[in-house]
């Protein structure tokens, strides 16, 4: 017959006085108070291991901090625990083990941790824009939340106010911030699944609108526009070198002395100014050798072909030929990254090799199958395309030019 231990009262548990030795009062089921020699009191439940079947003791907590009716309570909590066959010490440590990683799993966290990986696959300027959209509309609002406990509903109602000031553009970035983010938690264990899938798809989208760019008819009336204006020489020069050379803005506003090479009348343009991340050799031709002529002067001793006005340690503004093309008056009509346009619809129009005309512009050519087995840059093709381009705009800008032939067109597009 099982012994039956009196149960305890407050008065007793009061009355306990601490003895040499640590000893313990029995409450029944398991649960008895120990007392130890400095007059602290502790709750325990002793408990046979549903599986193991060794004896165990679970802390309850410290008297009078925990009563004995809580007491009482938390053990019939765990012998429920036990009847199902789980042990109450395992399901309280992983309860808390459970608590501990929504700790240090607050959305801000993972995605510091997701901001490190892509620190490795993208450019610097390109990681800055990521990091300053996440630090600017998304930390603020659930940096500090569980990622657990992020849902959809939260995000979007975040994300309305940047949407009625009209800022899509911003809208869309932080969407794909967020789904990639999510699908790294999943990836590594944090969520299940990820409950931003398709947020993007309740806000307004933003109008893709190309580049614009004037006809190649309107060329000459462009090259009077830019010789006419009033800007500054190096703005000038800017303007052209971008349109003789087909780059983009940015390439042609960071563009080093140290990138010219004029032994083989080369400008290389280093992998990580790249869009495509790859090296970009653009031929030299006449003009553009006579550009750099004009300009070095009023370079000075700066690393940069286009300096800074007030820093000539600094390079050019990356807007500074759009701001120029806008006073000019061709805001909506063309674009500094337009002239692009404006030369690769002129060698389409004029019958140009398709895959080395797409090269001049760094564009890859064909899907990644094709890309993997023809490594060729066209450079020999692209030097006949520019200098004819080259010649092609110093003739507009005498009014010297036909659409309907041009000479030496067959030579560069074999």
């Amino acid at each position: 017959m099982a012994k039956i231990i009196p149960p305890l009262n407050d008065t007793q548990i009061k009355n306990a006085k601490p003895k040499e030795k640590e000893y313990n009062l029995g409450d029944g089921l398991g649960l008895t108070l120990k007392i130890k020699p400095n007059g602290t009191k502790l709750w325990r439940f002793n408990y046979l291991r549903p599986v193991s079947k060794q004896r165990a003791n679970l802390s309850l907590g410290k008297y009078p901090d925990l009563s004995l009716a809580k007491a009482r309570a938390k053990t019939v909590a765990a012998r429920e625990l036990l009847a199902d066959g789980i042990d109450p010490k395992e399901h309280r440590d992983g309860e808390l083990k459970a608590k501990q990683a929504i700790l240090n799993h607050s959305f801000e966290m993972v995605a510091n941790d997701w901001l490190k990986l892509k620190a490795s696959e993208v450019k610097e300027g390109t990681y800055k824009t990521i990091s300053n959209t996440l630090i600017n509309h998304i930390y603020p609002v659930i940096g500090k939340h569980p990622i657990t406990a992020i849902t959809a509903p939260q995000v979007i109602t975040a994300l309305r106010p940047i949407e009625a000031k009209g800022n899509l553009e911003v809208i869309a970035r932080v969407c794909q911030y967020l789904n990639q983010i999510m699908r790294y938690s999943v990836n590594h264990g944090i969520i299940h699944a990820n409950p931003l899938a398709g947020i993007k798809e309740v806000f307004m989208a933003k109008k893709v609108t190309n580049n614009p760019h004037i006809k190649p008819e309107q060329l000459p009336e462009l090259l009077q526009a830019i010789t006419a204006a009033n800007i500054k020489k190096a703005t000038r020069y800017l303007i052209l070198w971008q349109m003789h050379t087909m780059t983009r803005p940015a390439e042609t506003a960071l563009a080093q002395w140290s990138e010219i090479d004029l032994d083989n009348n080369l400008w290389i343009i280093p992998a990580q100014r790249m869009k495509t991340g790859i090296e970009h050799k653009v031929p030299l031709t006449t003009e553009t050798l006579a550009i750099l002529e004009a300009i070095k002067p009023l370079s000075g001793n700066s690393p940069y072909i286009f300096p800074a006005d007030r820093n000539p340690n600094s390079h050019a503004n990356k807007a500074s030929a759009n701001m120029a093309l806008k006073r000019m008056g061709y805001q909506g009509k063309q674009t500094a990254h337009g002239l692009r346009g404006l030369a690769r619809t002129t060698l389409s129009d004029l019958g140009f090799n398709y895959e080395a005309s797409e090269a001049c512009l760094s564009h890859k050519v064909g899907n990644s199958v094709s890309q993997s087995y023809n490594h060729s840059t066209y450079l020999n093709q692209r030097a006949k395309i520019m200098e004819w381009w080259s010649k092609h705009i110093e003739d507009a800008s005498y009014g010297n030019i036909s659409m309907a032939g041009v000479k030496g067109l067959k030579v560069v597009a074999e």
